[in-house]
């Protein structure tokens, strides 16, 4: 399963399944679960993490140091789950000792070619980041979000479950739970509702998170009056609490 013409270290672990194309560098303090396909042309430095049945396609760069002038080769490390498919030309890489030292990505999710996980983000599951879509470090990525091709998002940004990103956003603040981003700045736009139709939320689910949408943009109430609102309507609506946490949660102000 491992091709004579790549180099693995002897200090890496490779479940007896994975396979590693030609001409690639698995190097010490990598572990890669079952049924992982590693093609021609990768490197994975460690210490990192692989989950299983992940495919990591050609001239991808997978956990090498962080791109931070601060980064002075302390031990960090990245963490990747399941069932990933990181396409041509990724380029993922490890965390810094100014945060939590690791760089988190979930299962389940796509990285198309040229897409950019820097340092210390933390990514969850069922997320699409298209052509050329890049995080800054320290990102904070909910599940189910959907980035376009050659989006941003600023370093330290958080970015709400099932949120949509647009091509070319440039997102510099918090985008909440549900929002479609557009823009240079990134601003919101509608509710991510044909997302949320494919997800299984319902028509009064969506109808819900839409009104929700109309009280934090659309009726010009200060934030707090906004919160209370939005509050008060979490407690029999419960996919308005995501709303209510995520705002609780902001450090770099809400896209508005």
């Amino acid at each position: 399963m491992i091709d004579p013409r790549a180099v693995v270290s002897a200090q890496a672990e490779l479940a007896p399944d994975v396979s590693v194309g030609p001409f690639s560098v698995i190097g010490p303090h990598v572990t890669i679960g079952a049924r992982t396909r590693i093609a021609s042309h990768v490197v994975v430095n460690g210490p990192t993490t692989i989950g299983a049945d992940n495919q990591i396609f050609q001239f991808s760069s997978i956990g090498d140091a962080p791109q931070d002038k601060k980064y002075k080769g302390e031990l960090t490390r990245l963490e990747i789950g399941e069932r990933n498919v990181l396409r041509e030309f990724c380029t993922v890489n490890r965390g810094t000792t100014h945060d939590q030292g690791v760089t988190r990505v979930g299962s389940d999710n796509l990285l198309m070619a040229y897409s950019h996980v820097a340092h210390d983000c933390q990514v969850g599951s069922h997320i699409v980041m298209a052509n050329g879509a890049t995080l800054g470090g320290h990102v904070l990525l909910g599940d189910w979000v959907i980035m376009g091709g050659y989006a941003g998002i600023h370093q330290f940004s958080k970015v709400g479950a099932h949120a949509f990103i647009a091509n070319n956003a440039a997102v510099t603040r918090d985008v909440p739970p549900y929002i479609m981003a557009v823009g240079q700045p990134a601003a919101p736009h509608s509710v991510n509702s044909e997302g949320l139709k494919r997800r299984g939320f319902t028509a009064e689910q969506i109808s819900h998170i839409r009104e929700a949408y109309r009280i934090l943009y659309r009726r010009d109430l200060p934030l707090g009056d906004a919160v209370r609102e939005l509050t008060a309507l979490a407690a029999t609506q419960p996919e308005i609490k995501a709303f209510v946490d995520f705002i609780a949660a902001s450090t770099r102000s809400l896209i508005r």
